[in-house]
C-alpha cells in the first residue's frame, strides 16, 4: 500500500524540524536550474544547480546543516547523496522548495 511505501521512505521519528535547523545556521541549497530558481525560490536559499554541485562542494561549510531542495525532491535526493559521499554528515532533503517554504513559515 501507499502507506507502507511512505513508511519505508520516511522512517518513524524522522520528523525534521526545519526551523530548528535554520536556527543552527543551516544553509538551504536549491539545486534547480538558474531559470527555475529565478521563477521563485525560498528566501535566503542559495542556487547551485545539480550539475555544478560537485564543483562547488568546497565552497560549502561542512560544519553547518545543509538543506537541499528542488522542484519535487528527486534532484535534491541526488544532491544529498553526493554531499554525503563528500563527507557532509548533516544533510537533509527538504524536497520541493514550495513545501519547504511552507514548513519554514508554519
Amino acid at each position: 500500500s501507499m502507506f507502507n511505501l511512505l513508511s519505508k521512505v520516511f522512517s518513524p521519528g524522522e520528523v525534521i524540524d526545519f526551523k530548528q535547523l535554520m536556527k543552527e545556521g543551516a544553509v538551504i541549497i536549491d539545486v534547480r536550474t538558474v531559470n527555475e530558481y529565478q521563477s521563485g525560490h525560498v528566501v535566503k536559499s542559495k542556487n547551485i544547480p545539480l550539475q555544478q554541485l560537485s564543483n562547488q562542494i568546497t565552497s560549502l561549510n561542512p560544519h553547518k546543516p545543509i538543506i537541499v531542495c528542488c522542484a519535487s525532491g528527486a534532484r535534491s535526493g541526488s544532491a544529498k547523496r553526493m554531499l554525503q559521499k563528500a563527507g557532509f554528515e548533516n544533510v537533509v532533503n527538504g524536497g520541493g522548495w514550495m513545501q519547504l517554504q511552507n514548513k519554514l513559515q508554519e
